[in-house]
């Protein structure tokens, strides 16, 4: 009698813990069973590894700092003496997480090549206004590539030729500088022709532009007085008096 009592109050004492969880606690299981009946009746099925927008938007944020990080580590050390364990140390990140975002060292240092460009490409829209003497074009021009080359890629922009990069990778850097180069020179062409810009070489002034532009990577620091959007303007200044015709 007391061992039926006992295996009956043990029932009771189950079946009401059991209410309680069932009535207290989220119901997560029956959600997630009703999605997943309404997932096989569309013909789809849902992964946590689908890409959604905010998970691409997260990656590519990610990525950015990467790169950024590692602009910054070359400029500072150099490309050769900068390793992705360095890049990953500055993250507080481990280097094999690096390669989800990249390949490899080389492809970093593309990336903050093309990153400086895309900004002085920024620009590229307002150069076809032919309401503008194509001086005043070129000198929007030369701002920008000058506050690109001060700015955090600007060492990338100018070195990463140099830095023994494979065949494929160093084409295309040459191809990305001859893009810029032979926007300059059209500009002086069409500055010459409208008059905006005295007689001139036009290879030899692009020369002359894209040379001292450049050499600002070799003594800008961030810390000096000047932003990078003032050296930008100085420089635009300067040639707007090299250029006007006498």
């Amino acid at each position: 009698m007391i061992l039926f009592s006992m295996l009956s109050t043990n029932r009771a004492v189950n079946r009401a813990r059991l209410i309680g969880l069932t009535r207290g606690a989220p119901r997560m299981k029956e959600r997630r069973l009703i999605k997943a009946a309404a997932t096989r009746a569309t013909g789809t099925a849902e992964s946590p590894w689908d890409p959604s927008p905010e998970r691409q938007r997260s990656h590519a944020i990610k990525r950015e700092a990467v790169i950024l990080a590692a602009a910054r580590a070359f400029r500072e050390r150099g490309y050769h003496n900068t390793s992705l364990d360095d890049v990953a140390a500055v993250l507080n990140i481990t280097k094999p997480t690096i390669y989800y975002y990249v390949a490899n060292k080389e492809e970093i240092l593309f990336e903050c090549f093309r990153a400086g460009l895309d900004e002085i490409k920024a620009v590229f829209g307002q150069l076809g206004d032919a309401k503008r003497p194509a001086r005043e074009r070129l000198l929007t021009l030369i701002g920008r590539y000058g506050e690109a080359i001060a700015g955090e890629f600007g060492w990338c922009m100018v070195r990463a030729e140099d830095q023994d990069l494979s065949p494929g990778m160093s084409k295309q850097v040459k191809a990305l500088k001859s893009e810029i180069d032979q926007r300059i020179r059209a500009l002086i062409r069409e500055g010459i022709e409208d008059g905006s810009i005295g007689p001139c070489d036009p290879k030899m002034t692009a020369f002359a532009i894209a040379g001292a532009l450049n050499w600002i990577s070799h003594w800008y620091r961030k810390d000096m007085s000047l932003t990078a959007a003032q050296i930008g303007a100085a420089f635009g200044e300067v040639f707007d008096h090299t250029l006007r015709p006498r």
